[in-house]
């Protein structure tokens, strides 16, 4: 893998223009807030769009009084932050202003205050307001675990109210509330529209707590027609995960595995670089070959080229930390997704596309093809340094990455080549054989012509990742060595 830099010493030219017009922050304090003052300047200098916005254009100011009264414009830093947003209904719908960095970081490392389980939610048969759910996922070790939740269950209500579109975000936002379960009846037709969801008495009560999700949620090693497929649920490309996920595919390899079906349905993204790694211990043959390219603001890219053209460029790897990977040098790969899966499992499906052959198995994608890194509120915009008077940070998109044949801009998300979703009726579980999305991919393995999933394809109205606004990340991995920070000379 490269040796990803940011060359902050060749664009200190871009620095001093930007930063030109406003030499003393503490000038600005008596007539713009300094979050709003961070806001915009942290936009200024990385934001993907900012070619698109002429508020963010760096002659836009021509003196700190001037560029203070365009910050007293806004009734604070969230709404100066959304008014330089380029198209957010189409094109940016993903960069985040943060009150609280801290969270935010937890977050990232997969530790969160939650409950402990995941959950699709669907329009009750013949109406368009009432929901149910249905519990997808539920986390080993959780307090949904220990509550004896189980993926596949439906539930009408929580706390006895039953849920509706505009009410789920409001009634799961409590530390403590209680689901009350409901099953499927479908009449015994093939139609939906006489299908009904029954409200049962049975309750289960669920308490939120600090949890850390390990993202390696299964792995198995099945026979199929005398052949070794190897079967890994991944729910997160994190970064502090790598050497397990390292671990797995030695288990993987020692195996003689000859098939890889690799479950990104409920995987909203994480780390670039987890995602080239992952990418290259699935392979292995491509060593040294281009991974993704990266596309910045004009400003930056240049900044990147001119110091060396390979900046712009992330290859495939055969190490982690200096030590060998676990590469399997498959020549095809059996990816499921569903419309959850998101910016690093995307990535990393575009990125094998042009390699080997990718069977897209589930749903379509989520259409997440920009990086974001994390923007604080000091001198070189990193964590080091902080503003300590406030928690406030950022995490705007700041680039897009694109295959090596020079695929992106997939707003629409990445349509699969086999189309099947979960149904409400049969989740299954996970990891098993007949689970509907994992059956259909070894039937293609085997060549079966006997598949035994449902048909009828059936998309959530949401799921519960709506409650979690930072879950499809794309974070980009650069590290800023210390003598850099050091000679950075932003005048203050």
């Amino acid at each position: 893998m490269k040796k990803s830099v940011i060359p902050f010493f060749l664009i200190l030219l871009l620095v001093s223009t930007s930063y030109s017009c406003f030499e003393d922050r503490d000038d600005n304090g008596a007539f713009a807030s300094e979050i709003s003052d961070f806001v915009w300047k942290g936009l200024n200098f990385w934001y993907l769009y900012k070619d698109e916005i002429s508020d963010l254009a760096n002659d836009r100011f021509s003196s700190n009084e001037q560029f203070a009264d365009y910050l007293n414009l806004f009734s604070g830093p969230e709404e100066l932050f959304q008014s330089l947003k380029y198209q957010p209904q189409t094109v940016d719908k993903y960069s985040r202003i943060l009150d609280d960095y801290i969270a935010f970081e937890q977050l990232l490392e997969g530790c969160t205050v939650r409950s402990g389980y995941e959950i699709n939610f669907y329009l009750v048969p013949g109406s368009n307001t009432d929901i149910f759910g249905v519990v997808r996922l539920v986390l080993p070790g959780s307090n949904a675990d220990a509550a004896g939740l189980e993926r596949g269950q439906l539930f009408y209500g929580v706390d006895g109210t039953s849920l509706n579109n505009n009410n789920i975000n409001e009634l799961f936002s409590s530390d403590s509330y209680t689901i009350n379960l409901a099953s499927y009846d479908d009449n015994e037709t093939t139609e939906t529209n006489d299908d009904t969801i029954i409200q049962e008495s049975e309750t289960i009560s669920l308490t939120k707590a600090s949890f850390c999700e390990d993202p390696i949620y299964k792995t198995d090693i099945l026979t199929i027609e005398g052949e070794n497929v190897a079967y890994l649920m991944y729910n997160g490309f994190v970064s502090e995960y790598n050497n397990q996920l390292n671990a797995v595919f030695a288990d993987f390899k020692s195996n003689n595995v000859q098939h890889l079906v690799l479950d990104l349905r409920y995987n909203p993204g994480g780390s670039v670089n987890t995602s080239i790694l992952l990418a290259s211990l699935i392979t292995g043959q491509f060593t040294g070959e281009i991974h993704s390219t990266e596309q910045w603001n004009s400003d930056i890219q240049t900044a990147f080229f001119n110091q060396n053209p390979e900046n712009l460029i992330n290859r495939f790897t055969n190490t982690l930390n200096n030590n060998p990977i676990n590469s399997l040098s498959l020549n095809e790969v059996y990816i499921l997704t569903t419309g959850d899966s998101a910016s690093a499992s995307e990535l990393l499906i575009n990125t094998l596309n042009p390699y080997i052959d990718v069977i897209h198995i589930g749903t379509t994608t989520e259409g997440k093809y920009q990086g974001s890194i994390t923007l604080y509120d000091s001198e070189n915009f990193q964590r080091n340094g902080a503003n300590p008077n406030h928690t406030y940070a950022m995490q705007p998109l700041v680039l897009k990455l694109a295959n090596t044949v020079g695929f992106t801009d997939y707003s629409e998300g990445l349509n699969p080549d086999i189309v099947i979703s979960e149904n409400p009726q049969n989740y299954g579980i996970l990891g098993n054989e007949n689970e509907p999305l994992l059956a259909r991919a070894l039937s293609e393995i085997s060549m079966s012509n006997n598949p035994i999933y449902p048909n009828e394809v059936v998309i959530p109205f949401t799921t519960s990742n709506s409650f979690e606004p930072f879950l499809n990340e794309m974070i980009i991995d650069k590290k800023i060595p210390e003598e850099l920070i050091n000679k950075l000379s932003f005048k203050k």
